[in-house]
């Protein structure tokens, strides 16, 4: 009894395809769980896909994609000295931030391939405008030198906040430090423009070769074709005041607890921090923190139509629901459709059609 992934396979594969088609240079993005695919699925149906480059999060993700997935591997988290067990020869692409690392790299013996992250306004990673200019003059007699050392600049990336309104302004001005600098690459890397803004773009910057890295919109972005069950595992009828449960809880009136499959090792009930913004929003997420205190919150699984409430807190690999008098109860080996956030969400199988 699984929580289980369904595919309508035709069209997902369709979608992934329109993805392909419509974002010349497209770059896929797996890391993490594979967006709930898993990694070692994502790099298959990237080879699938026909490109060249995929992109993952961490040097750890590599074994498992470069087996799977023969073209280059472009690490998004930056490259650091103490990687120093990470070689992974020349299908590694390196991301690059700081000077002391360019300079560390280009010391190596094996020529790495590198790619610099200009800092934007997301303020994570990446060279300033002066830095990058500090990093084309470090570059500049290595890589033209035929000394067999150095590295081999693959391009720039630009890494931009999913916040709304548009990125041209920001863009326009990261790319203009980029001609500055006068690096040896006319190789851009960018990741959370819209389509129009990336015409924009190439249309504002001929001359520069622009991929777009692309995770959940190219993996998720079809949610029809995608279904998310949990099998029922158990029903058991309780009246006002029986105790159930880890807790020794007691049933608040006559119902049902339903015992399903899915728990916080596949991720049910876990959240990843709001992003609350407005004091609304932050007075919803306090409302909603009480409920959780309380043990009123309403869990992912649907039955009947409707979202059920957790009995208690998810346990590991199962969870228990109240159903109050009078609703439907599901038989033993019937699936429920649950609602899952796929990024943290780590499935027992995926069946794709």
């Amino acid at each position: 009894m699984s929580l289980s992934l369904y595919v309508d396979g035709d069209r997902w594969r369709s979608h992934l395809r329109g993805v392909l088609d419509s974002h010349p240079g497209l770059v896929p993005v797996l890391k993490g769980n594979g967006y709930g695919f898993g990694l070692h699925r994502l790099a298959r149906k990237a080879a699938w896909l026909g490109v060249d480059t995929v992109a993952v999060g961490t040097y750890d993700e590599v074994e498992e994609v470069t087996p799977r997935f023969d073209g280059s591997v472009l690490v998004l988290t930056p490259w650091r000295p103490f990687e120093q067990r990470v070689v992974y020869g020349d299908r590694v692409v390196h991301t690059v931030g700081r000077l002391e690392d360019l300079q560390a790299l280009a010391e190596r013996d094996d020529r790495p391939r590198v790619v610099l992250e200009r800092m934007t306004s997301m303020r994570r990673h990446g060279f300033s405008a002066r830095e990058l200019r500090e990093a084309a003059g470090l570059l500049s007699p290595r890589t033209h030198g035929g000394t067999g050392r150095g590295v081999k600049v693959e391009g720039v990336a630009l890494h931009l906040p999913m916040a709304r309104g548009s990125h041209l302004a920001e863009v326009d001005r990261l790319m203009t430090d980029i001609v500055a600098a006068g690096l040896p690459t006319r190789t851009v890397y960018v990741s959370h423009l819209t389509d129009a803004e990336m015409a924009t773009l190439r249309s504002s910057y001929p001359d520069f070769e622009l991929h777009p890295r692309i995770g959940t919109d190219l993996w998720l972005g079809d949610r029809g074709a995608l279904r998310v069950k949990a099998s029922v595992l158990d029903s058991h009828p309780v009246e006002r005041g029986d105790v159930f449960g880890y807790r020794g809880r007691s049933v608040p009136t006559s119902g049902t607890i339903l015992v399903v499959s899915g728990g916080t090792a596949h991720g049910i009930g876990l959240e990843a921090p709001s992003a609350a913004s407005t004091l609304r929003q932050r007075a919803v997420s306090l409302a909603k923190g009480g409920l959780d205190a309380a043990g009123f919150v309403r869990s992912p699984y649907t039955v009947a139509g409707k979202q059920r409430l957790f009995a208690e807190p998810p346990h590991m690999q199962a969870s228990m629901l109240f159903l109050p008098h009078g609703s439907p109860v599901p038989a033993v080996g019937d699936e429920l459709d649950v609602r899952v956030r796929f990024t943290t969400t780590t499935f027992d199988r995926t069946v794709i059609s």
